[in-house]
């Protein structure tokens, strides 16, 4: 019986191709176009992989390791890619679980747990295994089974932590990928077959290695290893929490929420914040010099709370603090840089009255009294109110912008009056053992959530601007992170659970056919993992009350 025959229209081009072809196929036909390398593809408005193949009609659009995407697929696929050449190189014996904790350096830092020497050697073979699955093209095969089946399976490789999330899980079948024997679940899609994932590095790094993969900015080349050991620790010391508290995985979270021990989790998370954000005012009350605590940190970090919550530890300590906010020191509109595209950019150094700024600071430090600007952003211009300030004996000044670990933003000011400190939202849990929860993840829902409640912003509309703000920490906060005297870690363990009920119905809202849609339905996935939590056991002064609503704190 012949085949039925469909009309594909890749750009301005229309072919036809018999049914079942892959869209694997048509992608050869059309990599040369193309700089990168295809890796997935929109049939219609629908994202694919390309083991799929042409079943009606369509309009494809593909997808390369250049594309945000892209570059997520290629991550994913490589992870499976490492983990079964762990299992190879180890014969599948002395080896209980392979754990990929958080992002570092660009890459990913993996652990081991077994008796395995993880050194030179072993990184060796399996980069060596790694390469052979590459050149012998091994493919990446799917298949979809029932979750009941998912749970036995998982049981019998030993993946405790994907048999304890699938028993959450509503839907009824699991997709599974495969490279030969070895058998694994991933959230989200994967490149064909090893072939496509040729670029890679293994580095040795404290008690496990870290892999480098590119990033969609140069998707052929690894970026240099630069351990960054301030964030590692903050990072290690985070996930060495939630292990002793068995909640290392989704899984573990919700069989805490079943079993009814979540408000004892909730305080004790709060607890450990709370001890971490006394430890850092006691730091600084130590120093006599200090009189400028500099606090940055990239979108969602919960900073306005932090500022709220060190100041009343700082009191506590016997200081006085006064908020200062950067953002009152903008240039006047008319200049204010624009970007290649023509829009005023905020967030550069040069939007910044860096010379008034650092006099303002010079004159209180040296007694003077000072009246401080205030910006109205509607006319674009600095107002003074006939506010001053003077700084006494006690007197720190608590300021917070992006650029207040730049050195350049603070350049007159001495190095002994400073203190700065690094604040992100990094999130210690995953899903399981090999599928990893983004920091960025939890930064946009928290952004999400808090643009409806505040600002009356879409989902949609904080999805669609989220690059452009990623783009601007890139540039401007995370290149001097590793300069903090302090970091400090605001992810709660909880919170997702407890985001996932404001979340889900703002991400219901984006249509099927909005360009928004392909990452709302991932993030409704990725929420679908969690039990929900309601806010009504978090405390007021928490940091997620800068996001849910209902603090003690005017943010």
């Amino acid at each position: 019986m012949d085949r039925k025959v469909y009309q594909v229209k890749v750009g301005n081009e229309v072919k036809q191709y018999e049914e079942g072809t892959t869209f694997a196929k048509i992608a050869k036909e059309y990599q040369k176009q193309y700089e990168n390398e295809i890796v997935l593809v929109f049939e219609d408005k629908k994202l694919q992989e390309l083991r799929k193949g042409v079943t009606k009609d369509c309009t494809l659009r593909f997808v390369t390791t250049g594309d945000s995407v892209g570059n997520q697929t290629y991550r994913r696929s490589m992870c499976l890619m490492l983990v079964k050449a762990i299992y190879d190189v180890c014969e599948h014996k002395d080896i209980w679980k392979v754990r990929i904790h958080f992002s570092l350096s660009k890459g990913y830092y993996c652990t081991i747990e077994g008796d395995v020497a993880v050194d030179q050697r072993f990184l060796d073979k399996v980069k060596s295994r790694m390469l052979e699955m590459v050149a012998e093209k091994m493919p990446i095969d799917k298949r979809t089974i029932h979750t009941d089946e998912a749970i036995a399976l998982f049981h019998k490789h030993g993946m405790h932590d994907k048999e304890r999330l699938f028993e959450y899980r509503r839907v009824s079948k699991v997709n599974i990928y495969s490279m030969n024997e070895f058998e694994d679940y991933y959230y989200g899609y994967m490149v064909p077959d090893a072939s496509y994932l040729p670029y890679f590095e293994l580095h040795l790094y404290d008690e496990g290695f870290v892999i480098q993969m590119p990033e969609k900015d140069a998707p052929t080349v690894v970026p240099s290893f630069r351990p960054q050991h301030k964030l590692f620790q903050v990072l290690k010391e985070s996930t060495k929490w939630g292990d002793i508290q068995n909640i290392e995985t989704v899984g573990a979270l919700n069989d805490k929420i079943t079993n009814g021990d979540i408000q004892d989790m909730i305080l004790v998370q709060e607890a450990m914040q709370e001890k971490k954000i006394a430890e850092i005012a006691e730091m600084i009350a130590n120093k006599s010099d200090i009189k400028f605590v500099l606090i940055a940190g990239p979108s969602s970090s919960g900073k306005t709370t932090f500022s709220h919550r060190l100041s009343i530890q700082l009191r506590a300590n016997g200081l006085v603090p006064h908020p200062i906010a950067v953002d009152n020191y903008f240039v006047e509109r008319e200049k204010t840089p624009k970007d290649k595209d023509g829009n005023y950019n905020f967030e550069c150094l040069e939007a910044i009255d860096v010379e008034l700024f650092n006099q303002d600071m010079l004159d209180l430090l040296s007694g003077k009294e000072v009246a401080l600007p205030t910006f109205n952003f509607k006319t674009g211009k600095r107002e003074y109110s006939g506010e001053t300030k003077k700084l006494g004996e006690q007197d720190v000044l608590v300021i917070e912008g992006i650029h207040c670990l730049n050195d350049a933003m603070t350049y007159k000011l001495s190095k002994e009056n400073k203190f700065k400190i690094y604040i992100s939202a990094l999130t210690q849990l995953n899903i399981d053992e090999h599928n990893r929860i983004p920091t960025t993840d939890g930064r946009l829902i928290r952004r999400m959530v808090r643009d409806a409640r505040t600002r009356g912003a879409s989902a949609k509309q904080t999805i669609a601007m989220w690059p452009s703000v990623r783009k601007g920490e890139e540039e401007n906060i995370f290149p001097y992170q590793e300069d903090a005297d302090v970091m400090f870690n605001s992810a709660l363990i909880y919170e997702l659970a407890v985001l996932k009920l404001y979340a889900e119905p703002i991400l219901f809202g984006i249509e099927k056919d909005c360009e928004e849609y392909v990452e709302a339905k991932r993030l409704l996935k990725f929420l679908d993992y969690f039990i929900g939590v309601g806010s009504e056991n978090i405390p007021a002064n928490s940091l997620l009350r800068e996001f849910v609503g209902g603090g003690c704190f005017n943010v």
